[in-house]
C-alpha cells in the first residue's frame, strides 16, 4: 500500500512538472514571434496658444538704401520671433565647461543652441517702432495638432503574420 501511494505521488509530481514545463515553454516561445502593437493618438483637452516677439534694428542692417534696410529688418525680426517660438516649444540645448588651474578659473564657456521645426505659426503684427522693427507671431497648438494628424495618418491593422 505504501509503495502504491508513493508511486501515485511520484506520478502526480511528474505530471505537475511536465505541465509547468509546458506552460513555460509555450509562454517562452511567444517572445520569439514578432508582434504588432497598435497605438491610438489621444487628442489633448486643452490647446495652448504660444506667442513670440522678434526684434531687429533697422539702421544696423547692411543695405544700400533705407528700403533695403527695412526689408532686411523685417526678415531679421521674423527669424528672431521664430527662434523664440522654437525656444518655447523645444527648449534650449545648453552646454557649459570650465577649466581650473591652480584654483583659478582659466576658461569658462557657455553655449546655447535652439533646434526645432515650427509649423502653423502666423504673423499677428509687424511694425516699426522708432529704429526697431518688431514682429509678433502666434502658434496655435490646435493647428499644430491638425497638421500632425494630416501628416501622420491613422492606420488600421490589416493583417498579422507570424514567422
Amino acid at each position: 500500500m505504501f509503495k502504491q501511494f508513493t508511486q501515485r505521488k511520484a506520478k502526480r509530481l511528474i505530471q505537475q512538472v511536465l505541465l509547468a514545463g509546458g506552460v513555460l515553454t509555450i509562454s517562452g516561445c511567444s517572445t520569439v514571434f514578432d508582434k504588432h502593437v497598435e497605438w491610438e493618438t489621444v487628442q489633448p483637452k486643452v490647446f495652448p496658444i504660444v506667442k513670440a516677439v522678434g526684434y531687429a534694428p533697422i539702421s544696423l542692417q547692411k543695405g544700400a538704401s533705407d528700403s533695403q534696410k527695412m526689408i532686411l529688418a523685417i526678415r531679421s525680426s521674423k527669424l528672431d520671433a521664430y527662434r523664440e517660438l522654437a525656444e518655447q516649444v523645444y527648449g534650449h540645448n545648453i552646454s557649459a565647461s570650465t577649466s581650473v588651474k591652480g584654483m583659478v578659473a582659466r576658461n569658462d564657456t557657455l553655449k546655447s543652441k535652439v533646434n526645432g521645426l515650427i509649423r502653423g505659426a502666423k504673423v499677428v503684427k509687424n511694425y516699426a517702432l522708432g529704429d526697431i522693427y518688431t514682429t509678433e507671431l502666434e502658434l496655435d497648438m490646435k493647428v499644430v495638432y491638425a497638421l500632425y494628424k494630416m501628416k501622420n495618418k491613422d492606420r488600421k491593422l490589416k493583417d498579422v503574420r507570424y514567422y
